[in-house]
Parts: C-alpha cells; structure tokens; sequence
C-alpha cells in the first residue's frame, strides 16, 4: 500500500478543479504556514499531545472562515470506522480529529480519502461547523470548488440551524437592550422592521453614519422608511398608515435624546445590519420579522391574549411543500399574521421559476394574496415582505371576512395557507369559520391546509360538528396531522395543535377515507435561552418522510392509518391508534406523574409552564 499514490491522484482532482489556479486558493500539505491554523493545530497528534498536520489544508482567501482538511489512506478498507474514533488508522477518522482543533475558530470541512486506484476511489466529506460539538455528513463524494462548497454549507440544513438559534439568541439581547432604553414592547418590533426597511435605501445605508446630530440621523432613518414603503404599489390610504405606525421614531426620548441617541441609534443601526441582514443574506426567505416579534411580546404577554400564534417557519415552509406550491400557485392567506405562509410560499415559488425574472415578477406582484386586520400586525407584514424583497402588493388590510370576495374576483387562488386567531373567550371566531372564509376563496381542486387547535375536530358540541360538517358537505377532508405538542413552545402558548388538509369545493365522498397521521416529533428541543430549536438536525430526514407518507398515503404502524369519518367523529389519529400497553414501563407511568403534578403546581402557583426558566424545575 502507497499512500503517496492517494495523494497524487487527489493532486490531481485539485487540479482539474482549478485549485492550483486560483490565487485566492492556498493548498498546503503536511504543515500550514498559516499562524491560526498551525496553533489550533499544535495538539492535534493522533497519538498524544503534539502538534499534528493532515495530508492536505485548503482554504481561500475568498472564504476566509472556512477551512477544508483532507486525511489520506492507501486502503479503501481503512477509510472509515464504525465509531469514527480510531484516528490513526481511518481516513475519515482522523479528518474529524482535526476538524475538532480546527472548529474553535473555524468552519470545517473534513474530507476522508482512500485508495491507490481511481477507479477505485473513495471520497466522504463531514462538516463541523464553527463551536459545534460534533461533524455531521454532507455532500456527495466527489470533490467541489471551494466556491461550491461554501454556497453547500451556507444552503446546508446544519448552517442554518446554527445561524438560526444564534438569531434567536439576539433577539434575547436585543430585547434586553431595548428594554432598558424604556422603548415600549410594542414598538420594539417596528423599530427593528423598520430599521430593516430603511436599511434596503442606498443612500441611508452608506450615510447613517455621517450625521452630525442626532436629529438629523433620526430624520434620516424615517425618510429612509417613508420612501420604501411608498416605492410599491400600495394605495395611498395605506401608506398612511404605515408611515403613521412608524413616526413615533422621530419622537422617541431613547432616539431623540441629544446625548446619548446618536451613538445609541447608529449603534443599533449597525448591529441590525451585521446581525439580521447578515443572516438574511446567507438565508433568504425566512421569516425574521416574526421571530423578533414573538420575543418582544413574551415580556408584554399579550401574543397570547390577542389569540396571535406565530407560526415556526419549518411548518410553514412542510404545509408549502404538502400544498404542492409551485411557480404556478396563487397562494392566500387570510389570517397572514406577519406573513410567515406566504414568505414560504414565496421562496418555494421563487426557486421553481429558476431565475426567470418575467415568472418572478408575476409572482411578486400577482401570485401571493395576504390578508390581515389589526393594524399593528398589518405594518409588520408589510415591513416583513418589504425586506424579502416584496411580494406586498397583494396585501389586504381589513376583515377577511368582507374582502373575499374581492380575493376571488381578482386572484383566483389555488392554494390557501393559514394559522387562524386561536380562541380565548366564547364569543370568538371559531376557527373553522376562517378556514371555511380560506375555501371560499380557492378555485375548485385547490389545496388549504391549516394549523388550529385540536379542539377544533375533536370536540362533540353542537357548534363544533356543524362547522365539521359544513366542511364535508362542500370540501373534501384529505388529511389531519397531529402536531407537536410543544410547537408553539417559543410564543409561550401551550395550544396542542393539528394541521388539517382540505380540498375545496369538492364534496367528500360517500365511503371516502381521510388519511390520520402522528406527527408529534419533529425532531425539535428546548434549549434554554434558545427556544425550541432543530438542535440534533433530526427535521430535514423527518419532513421527507411525513410529506412522502402523505403523498402515497402510507399506512405505517403507530404513525398513520385511514379511515373514514362523519362530522360527529373525532378527526385525530390518536383516536384510532391502537395502543399496545405491554411497551409501557414503570419509567413511563413515573415519568406522566410527575408531569402531571408539575401541571397541577404550575396552574397553581401561575407559573407559566413554557418558561424556558422553568424547564429544569
């Protein structure tokens, strides 16, 4: 075996890759006279702690925060272990080892190669990304263009779920610092979207931090923020309100004060820019807004009170997917909230026009159809579509209730998404009654799929099961996904959910079936002062394998079953699942005890169950 024979065959897939071409691109082996690198490496032995070098280092100048590591070895038998810890034996093995010095300051790509013979060539690429604890699998096995695979990771599942929950972690921070400048919840999210906003204007952009005063700064910003919302095609009457909903930073002490406002605004201004543009240009498409604005609002406790549930922008990027969203679709949503759904709805059809600039614009401007009554809401989901880069002008303020018919007459929406107001009191909406306004509105055959409370098909009262049998009488009832019972975890609402799938304006057949599935682990954990976050990159493996089984209408033992049901039947599958109670142990009836009497205590005492300060008790 000659590993020198590895190496000159993987010399020489560098060179037909540009690699030696390029400038910008430094290929070191068996030493790196880079000064960061070679510390991090100085106790990186295989063998003990001595300073330890793989076969191949590259990176780029162009891609300064990644690093590409490559370890060798002759035998194809001694590419990999089944442990991934034997690191002076395996290839892979001992890429990862150097991965893990590297990743303290680093993102890392660990490449694994074996063999003497190309035909007979073995590749796999791990990345470990900067302060994580562990490398995960990515990329198929042949080698890339450090350009290819730095979009790769930046696209990756892994990158973005760290990028996310280091989000998350801001807005924490960012709450904090706002608080403490006595600016008021309410206006906390309106400041961020509109600084967003105004970020978006060139001009504001390269001269925020010119301004000798802060009134002028101020006046800057607000400017800044009138023209973008004037830029589109939104009626007068709408951009009054608008500008109105964000004049009080012209007038706000922390702002406006003479001494400290200026620093304290540029300051933010600048942090803003680094910290939410900065993830929204690595990541377009997600619903940043909303984020913000469930954190702000955990501290008024009053998302819960106006019946707002924010949806997570994975279930709103599934029910896109279930929906069957296309570069085609005509999506609504007439509860849009911040307009999470139609963000979502957006990306998908944006990356189904492939760059087709002509289908873009039709999309932006004809395919996506909001509606939103309060007033406060209605402001950020305009700054939220702004800042994706449109898609406002279909945005209704008012009643959907009276707009639709407007909505029908003009769009002719084939998809309809939403998470209606959740109720609080008795003499609320129920919320059939929005998802029934939702298929009012589609075109016969299309698709609506909506997330509410469980309640909603499981409760036997006269109301509830006429509303499920005005559903049946003119709709057909595809399917009902029970969802995660701590979905909402991060508004602080304890709302058990389900998302149901209904066809519209075709009547339920006679003897048809409804597809039930168990959807209640998504993958997602608490971590504290993170939220409830994607933390062991379990969701991309478990949405496949949800949206396959519902396409084929799987029946999979304990996961999903078919079953035909009437008005006056629960529409859960928990109802139909058989149960079989020798699985149960000792553990698990120990462990819904103790759960139980942390229920009762909390109910008690009026400790928020969802308490991330609370999940240890």
């Amino acid at each position: 075996m000659n590993e020198a024979k590895t190496c000159a065959i993987f010399r020489d897939m560098l060179r037909s890759r540009g690699y030696y071409d390029d400038n910008d691109i430094v290929v070191e082996e068996q030493k790196s006279d880079n000064a960061r690198i070679d510390r991090l490496l100085k106790n990186a032995s295989k063998k003990g702690n001595q300073s330890g070098y793989p076969d191949f280092i590259l990176y780029s100048k162009a891609y300064p925060e990644l690093i590409i590591v490559v370890e060798a070895k002759a035998d194809i038998n001694k590419h990999e272990s089944e442990t991934r810890d034997n690191y002076a034996d395996y290839a892979v093995d001992g890429a990862l080892l150097y991965a893990s010095f590297l990743s303290k300051e680093f993102d890392v790509l660990a490449i694994g190669i074996s063999g003497e013979e190309e035909h007979r060539f073995k590749m796999s690429h791990f990345l470990h990304l900067k302060e994580d604890k562990k490398a995960n699998p990515i990329f198929d096995d042949i080698l890339l263009t450090v350009k290819e695979y730095f979009d790769g990771i930046n696209q990756s599942n892994y990158k973005f779920n760290q990028d996310y929950s280091k989000l998350i972690a801001y807005t924490k921070t960012l709450n904090e610092t706002l608080h403490a400048k006595k600016i008021k919840e309410s206006q906390r999210a309106l400041l961020i979207s509109g600084i967003l906003i105004a970020l978006k204007d060139r001009a504001f952009k390269d001269g925020y931090k010119k301004h000798e005063k802060v009134t002028q700064l101020v006046k800057a910003l607000y400017t800044a923020i009138e023209g973008q919302l004037s830029s589109g095609d939104i009626p007068q009457k709408k951009i009054d309100v608008l500008t109105q909903a964000f004049s009080f930073v012209k007038t706000n002490p922390a702002l406006t004060d003479t001494k400290t406002g200026k620093e304290f605004l540029e300051n933010l201004i600048d942090e803003i820019d680094r910290e939410i543009n900065g993830f929204m240009v690595t990541h377009q498409y997600v619903d940043t807004v909303s984020q913000f604005y469930i954190e702000f609002l955990r501290y008024a406790n009053n998302d819960k009170g106006l019946g707002i549930v924010l949806t997570p922008p994975h279930i709103t990027d599934l029910f896109a997917e279930l929906a069957g969203v296309d570069k085609n679709s005509v999506v609504l949503d007439n509860c849009c909230g911040t307009g999470g759904f139609l963000i979502s709805a957006m990306k998908r059809m944006l990356v189904d026009a492939k760059g087709d600039q002509s289908k873009e614009k039709d999309i932006k401007g004809k395919q996506l159809i909001g509606i939103e009554f309060q007033d406060d809401i209605y402001t950020l989901l305009i700054s939220n579509m702004i800042i994706h880069r449109d898609g406002r002008t279909n945005i209704y303020w008012g009643d959907c209730f009276k707009e639709i018919e407007d909505v029908k007459k003009n769009f002719k929406p084939t998809v309809g998404l939403l998470n209606p107001p959740y109720k609080t009191k008795a003499s609320d909406i129920e919320e059939f009654e929005f998802i029934l306004n939702n298929l009012d509105a589609l075109e016969p055959g299309g698709t609506c799929i909506a997330i509410i409370p469980i309640s909603c098909v499981i409760e036997k009262t006269i109301i509830a099961e006429n509303l499920r049998k005005r559903v049946l009488e003119k709709h057909t009832l595809e399917a009902v996904l029970s969802m995660p019972e701590e979905l909402f975890h991060n508004s602080k609402v304890n709302t058990v959910t389900c998302a149901v799938i209904i066809t519209a304006h075709k009547p339920h057949p006679k003897g048809k079936k409804t597809w039930f599935a168990y959807c209640r682990d998504d993958g997602f954990v608490k971590i504290k002062n993170k939220g409830r976050i994607d933390a062991n990159h379990r969701w991309n493996d478990i949405r496949e394998r949800w949206v396959s089984a519902y396409r084929n209408r799987e029946i999979i033992d304990k996961f999903s079953l078919m079953r035909e049901v009437s008005e006056k039947d629960e529409w859960c599958v928990e109802a139909y699942l058989e149960t079989d109670y020798d699985e149960f142990t000792f553990e698990d009836y120990e462990t819904t005890v103790k759960k139980y009497l942390m229920f009762n205590f909390m109910d008690m005492t009026g400790i928020d169950g969802s308490d991330e300060e609370n999940e240890d008790l």
